[in-house]
């Protein structure tokens, strides 16, 4: 933290050139600081990032069906 204060300014400007720091108190990290146009502060991708890279088969929500209802009914 006392490092954190003296050197600010310093870790400002390294921060927003893309390298993120982390401020630590008595060995335990706080905070960590990273530049507003960071990778880290983009939203997360929404369903649909993989549209047209997979397919899923027709019967997939049945897979398995046999199986399962086999165990329910305690089959072995």
């Amino acid at each position: 933290m006392h490092e954190a204060k003296t050197h600010l300014s310093r870790l400002v400007e390294r921060a927003a050139k893309g390298e993120g720091f982390i401020i630590a108190k008595a060995g335990k990290p706080l905070v960590k600081v990273v530049p507003l146009s960071s990778r880290e502060q983009a939203k997360p991708p929404r369903l649909g990032f993989l549209a047209g890279e997979i397919a899923v088969p027709d019967d997939f929500d049945r897979m398995g069906q046999t199986d399962i209802e086999r165990r329910f009914r305690g089959d072995r």
